[in-house]
């Protein structure tokens, strides 16, 4: 037993606990913040662990796989081959609904893809509005389809046009937007253009927006996180169906295949699209001349008057400034207008013959 008169050990200082509680906490909640950012790594097509490869694909010059659907009549006998780009949460299975009697009349050819992270196509960490052009164009070149090609672009697959026209113009034949995506910041719009557009989003659409164009770091989280409503648009929120729409989502929402879309993460296919859609453009469509001068072709842009997804002003106010583009506003129709019976190949006419006609009811 010590003796009474020992000295003791002095108690811990409090002060010196509470900094090195706050030196603690100053190392590990960033460590656990950055992780909470960060999204997961994407599970690749036909690596250990990831999906397997069930689809036709083809192998661009930098390693990366693009997966691809053929369909209408076989690619050496067409007359018009046609590269039809899928929208937002789609695939490669997500075709424009084509008559197989048109296809058979006018010898038609489509070729749709996965676009980068979607369903079985690999992502692109570095993907930019001018990478997805150039896949295309590398695309067409791998499955031989000839110097010049049409194509069709759907969504967001429509704001890829705008790409597409002013990196690989002198590849196509003839575009056609439908319902294409815009971005709210493009050069040369003016801001009531803009801000009336903007505002016609749903507010969680306009946060999920404004977060993928100024911190596109944040993107996976904010649509994961469970504190504030994300983007309604992934949650397929029924508001953003007009009258229309809601007839024809049946033929859009159940789809076997669904499963497939998002099978590498959402980030690499649906957060990838937003940051790339909605970023920061170094040019905008508005400076674009036309690439059809000589008058070889037509770039068409269908837009209905009744989308609660994608505001119809934006498409209006462009096609006013760019009077080489042919501009056909459907005024009943929402969102979905290429589902409708008939309105395919009403399209398709009018790309590859030049001939509006409406659609026939089947």
């Amino acid at each position: 037993m010590a003796a009474s008169g020992a000295p003791r050990p002095a108690p811990a200082s409090s002060g010196g606990m509470v900094r090195k509680l706050i030196l603690s906490l100053a190392v590990f909640l960033p460590v656990l913040l950055y992780q909470q950012l960060q999204p997961p790594p994407p599970k690749i097509c036909g690596s250990p662990g990831g999906p397997p490869v069930t689809g036709t694909r083809t192998r661009l010059k930098d390693g990366r796989h693009l997966a691809y659907l053929e369909s209408g009549v076989p690619k050496d006998q067409a007359k018009y081959r046609i590269i039809f780009v899928h929208g937002f949460d789609s695939c490669r299975h997500d075709t424009l609904p084509i008559s197989q009697e048109l296809a058979q009349e006018l010898g038609l050819y489509q070729l749709t893809f996965d676009r980068p992270g979607y369903a079985e196509s690999d992502p692109n960490p570095d993907s930019s509005e001018k990478s997805i052009a150039l896949d295309i164009e590398e695309l067409a070149d791998n499955l031989q389809l000839g110097p010049k090609f049409y194509l069709m672009g759907f969504s967001m697959g429509g704001e890829i046009m705008w790409s597409c026209l002013k990196h690989i113009s002198h590849r196509l034949a003839g575009v056609a937007l439908l319902g294409p995506v815009g971005n709210y910041w493009w050069s040369g719009l003016p801001s009531n253009v803009s801000w009336h557009a903007w505002n016609q989003q749903l507010p969680q659409d306009k946060w999920a927006v404004w977060v993928s164009h100024h911190l596109p770091w944040l993107t996976y989280w904010w649509n994961t996180q469970k504190l504030f409503p994300a983007s309604s648009v992934i949650a397929y929120n029924p508001a953003l169906f007009s009258e229309e729409d809601k007839l024809l989502m049946p033929k859009f929402a159940f789809r076997t295949y669904m499963p497939q879309i998002r099978q590498q993460g959402e980030n690499a296919c649906l957060h990838r699209d937003m940051t790339v859609g909605f970023g920061k453009w170094s040019w905008s469509p508005l400076e674009l001349e036309d690439p059809f001068a000589g008058g070889e072709g037509k770039v068409h842009l269908w837009h209905g008057a009744e989308d609660l997804i994608v505001p119809v002003s934006l498409s209006r106010y462009l096609s006013e400034k760019l009077p080489w583009v042919v501009y056909h506003e459907l005024p009943t129709s929402g969102h979905m207008f290429p589902l409708a019976d008939g309105m395919a190949d009403t399209i398709v006419r009018s790309l590859v013959l030049g001939v509006d006609q409406p659609p026939q009811a089947s």
